[in-house]
Formats: C-alpha cells, structure tokens, sequence
C-alpha cells in the first residue's frame, strides 16, 4: 500500500470539482447521451441599484402576466408563478423536450427601507421588471433642549 501526503490545496480543489458537478448535473433520465429533464425552474434574475431605486429584471419567457405574482412584505420582494406546457396533440410525436416547466418562485431581501406604495411592476416580452423605490432619507435637525 502506497501512503500519499495530504495535498491540503489539491485535495480540497479536487473534492468542490467534484461536488459542484454532482449537484449542478441536472437529474433526469439519460437517453442517447443527453439528459431530459422537466419540471421545477427558476428564472434568472439581475438586480441592481441607482440612486433613486432598487430594479429586479427577471427573464420569464412563455407566461403571461396574469400567471405571475409580486409581493412585497416587511423587506422581501418576492414574484411567483408558472409556466405552463403546451398541451399534447395526438398526431406530434416528441424528440426533445429540454425547457423546464412548473411553478417558480424568487424572494430577495432588500437591503434598506423602501416606498412600498410606488413599487411598480411591468411584464413585457416575457421580462419582468420591478422597480422599488427607496425611501427618503429622513432629514437631521438640531433638537433645541427645553
């Protein structure tokens, strides 16, 4: 038996390799080489800020505005809904079916106080974009002690 010195750098390298493939590899069945896969999906989100506001832009191709929901509770923005698949016809044979359907939900923490009476919400072409306003920062003043 040959003993191996512990390559504290390579070792640990080797081993998150290892343990980001096995949980990024999506479960499916395998056919052919490829990985079929359905069901729950998460839609990509960009978030950032300008001065005046907090802007979440999402990418929800495929839905429609009424299958979509926008909360904002004590801090949390969250948006929810899903993505429906298209009906099966008896005369379509499918090959492939490699886009995601099902319910999706997203929730972010915003990190300071917010308008919660202006945040506006707009879907179009499958973008959704939320725009949180910031709250105004409240005006310092000398308190005159009496």
């Amino acid at each position: 038996m040959n003993i191996k010195r512990w390559e504290r750098a390579a070792d640990m390298d080797d081993f998150m390799n290892r343990f980001t493939r096995f949980f990024s590899h999506p479960i499916g069945v395998q056919l052919a080489d490829e990985t079929l896969t359905t069901g729950q999906w998460t839609p990509a989100v960009d978030i950032h800020e300008t001065p005046e506001a907090y802007v979440v832009t999402a990418e929800i191709p495929d839905v429609k505005k009424e299958d979509v929901k926008v909360t904002l509770n004590d801090g949390v923005l969250s948006f929810s809904g899903e993505r429906r698949q298209e009906k099966e016809e008896k005369n379509r044979k499918i090959h492939r079916v490699e886009r995601s359907y099902g319910r999706f939900a997203r929730s972010f923490t915003l990190p300071g106080s917010v308008e919660v009476a202006k945040v506006a919400a707009t879907f179009h072409d499958g973008i959704l974009n939320i725009q949180v306003p910031k709250a105004s920062p409240l005006a310092s003043r000398e308190i005159k002690i009496l």
